[in-house]
């Protein structure tokens, strides 16, 4: 039982990652004028991930001092995500190994 919830929660944190790679990817491609924002489906697009990821960014960026307009939060998430990542699997197979 406790390995499903150790998987499952791996799995939602890999989900997460591919969020936030997306989000990245989007914020690039709009800061070089790829993608036209006056389309309203990416428009909602956009602000339907910005409105997901801002209170996973938000205490990062608190804590973060100010680097000029470059935003270190999604790879600092990232970071944290891969931490996390290893830290469950480690716990699963031990739970595995002694059970």
């Amino acid at each position: 039982m406790a390995n499903a919830l150790i998987g499952i929660a791996i799995l939602l944190l890999n989900i997460l990652w591919w969020v936030i790679i997306a989000q990245v990817v989007l914020s690039w491609l709009l800061a070089f004028n790829v993608i036209n924002t006056g389309s309203p489906a990416v428009r909602k697009f956009i602000l339907a991930l910005d409105r997901i990821l801002a209170p996973i960014y938000r205490p990062i960026r608190r804590l973060l001092p100010d680097f000029g307009g470059i935003d270190f939060s999604p790879m600092v998430v990232l970071i944290l995500i891969m931490v996390l990542q290893r830290l469950l699997g480690g716990l699963g197979a031990e739970i595995a190994y002694s059970g």
